[in-house]
């Protein structure tokens, strides 16, 4: 594919074919089945194409199709076996990869946001991205300083063109096919998923802004010994160039192909950034996707460092952190007092006044989510992301109620999105680590005084 399709229509007819080609298969299938062909072959065939379908159209696209993908793709955890299997390998396709754009496309958008000069600092830009994501892509350079006399690789972002126009594009033709596309990941509500990700899409087109976000985090773990964060480099309206980070792959690759070693490791430092970085910065690294981060072994092949990329989702934090209630909140829960943690629930705002919940319900509710607090190692793994997601959706559950009648105030909204998602990717990759030790050390009114 060699750019983003343009016009609204085009891409809102890519878009709503999705469900009609589900349609066609199920039909077939039908036919199959009647053919006398087992039931289980027919689905698994359904879902094995129609997941090749949704995931290269939601690449192809790019834009707000394909942050809606690479948004489910961290959720795949939750899904039963039975329909994740089949999404599986091209999910993960879309957590490390999308078509690119003409080479002299760059070169513009270079031109314009650098100044027609650009070449005598950007001496060198490699012919094909090396990356490529929702809004942009990624190109391997050397920048030349003109006043140290020096030159270093560099990664250059740009933005496809139009980048803005297609993200709300596809986001309101996505909103609105909300209830046809269901079907297509059954078990996910998709309306809210979609909400969040058109509540803080303006943000990600904001490079300047980005760059803002990325200095302040690499100020903050320079010389860590466990996570690398580049340095910026250059930055236009359309255009972000950062130090290169030499990693031969993402996460991605450790929850397809990685070692148990590997898996713990990694997952350990991917927890510990997510829980530090706002105690270091004041911000919210609010995009978990596997892709962002970026595996560094050591130079005898072991585990090493992880590399975090990508700074365009951020939370910016009021109390300089992530709010102590909610650390707060999650003692109680872990300790069992259903009666502080609804009186703690109703000051913070996640339960309205005339609101009324019994205590001992509420625990068996949210119990299970802090279950990784309560021992010294918690191994993380699909099945239990499945037992979790499979008990709130089930509306035979007793503590099924308790869903509607829980507020989510919209200070903590982006802080959930990022947990649930942090979780997702730690089921994918089955780790084991210290959570508890973590949350001590990074969430403020956890540890015990």
């Amino acid at each position: 594919m060699a750019d983003l399709p343009r016009t609204a229509a085009a891409r809102t007819a890519r878009l709503a074919a999705l469900p009609l080609g589900y349609a066609g298969r199920t039909a077939l299938g039908f036919g199959k089945r009647l053919g006398g062909k087992p039931a289980e072959t027919v689905m698994s065939e359904i879902q094995q194409r129609t997941a090749e379908q949704l995931f290269r159209t939601l690449g192809e696209l790019k834009g707000g199709a394909m942050k809606f993908g690479q948004a489910l793709s961290i959720l795949e955890a939750a899904l039963p076996e039975e329909m994740a299997a089949p999404y599986r390998e091209n999910l993960t396709k879309l957590q490390d990869s999308a078509p690119p754009m003409p080479t002299q496309t760059v070169r513009d958008i270079l031109a314009a946001d650098l100044g027609a000069d650009w070449r005598t600092r950007l001496v060198w830009l490699d012919g094909g991205p090396t990356a490529a994501a929702s809004i942009g892509q990624v190109h391997k350079g050397r920048w030349h300083d003109a006043a140290t006399g020096q030159s270093r690789e560099v990664a250059v972002k740009v933005q496809y063109p139009d980048a803005g126009a297609a993200l709300d594009s596809d986001l309101k033709t996505l909103a609105r096919a909300a209830r046809t596309i269901a079907p297509l990941i059954p078990g996910v509500d998709i309306k809210p998923l979609i909400e969040e990700i058109q509540a803080r899409a303006r943000e990600e087109l904001d490079y300047p802004l980005e760059a803002e976000a990325q200095r302040a985090f690499a100020a903050a773990f320079h010389d860590d010994p466990e996570i690398v964060v580049p340095e910026v480099v250059a930055v236009g309206p359309r255009v972000l160039i950062t130090e290169w980070l030499e990693s031969a792959s993402s996460l991605a690759t450790i929850i397809t192909d990685g070692t148990p070693e590997e898996r713990d490791h990694y997952g350990e430092l991917y927890v510990r950034f997510l829980f530090s970085g706002p105690a270091r910065t004041g911000l919210l690294h609010a995009d978990p996707h596997p892709g962002n981060y970026r595996v560094i072994p050591n130079a005898d092949g072991s585990p090493g460092r992880l590399g975090v990329l990508d700074y365009g989702a951020v939370a910016r934090l009021p109390e300089g952190g992530l709010p102590a209630p909610l650390g707060r909140l999650v003692r109680l829960c872990a300790d069992g007092d259903g009666d502080a943690m609804i009186a703690g629930l109703r000051e913070e705002g996640f339960l309205k006044d005339k609101i009324r919940l019994d205590p001992q319900l509420l625990m068996d509710y949210l119990g299970p989510f802090v279950e990784p607090s309560r021992t010294e190692r918690f191994r993380f793994s699909r099945a239990w992301m499945r037992g979790q997601f499979q008990r709130l959706n089930n509306p035979k559950d007793p503590t099924y109620t308790v869903t509607i009648k829980l507020n989510l105030p919209p200070s903590y909204l982006l802080i959930h999105r990022t947990w649930l998602g942090g979780v997702g990717v730690m089921s994918q990759l089955e780790a084991e680590a210290p959570f508890r030790a973590i949350m001590e050390d990074y969430l403020p009114g956890f540890a015990r005084a």
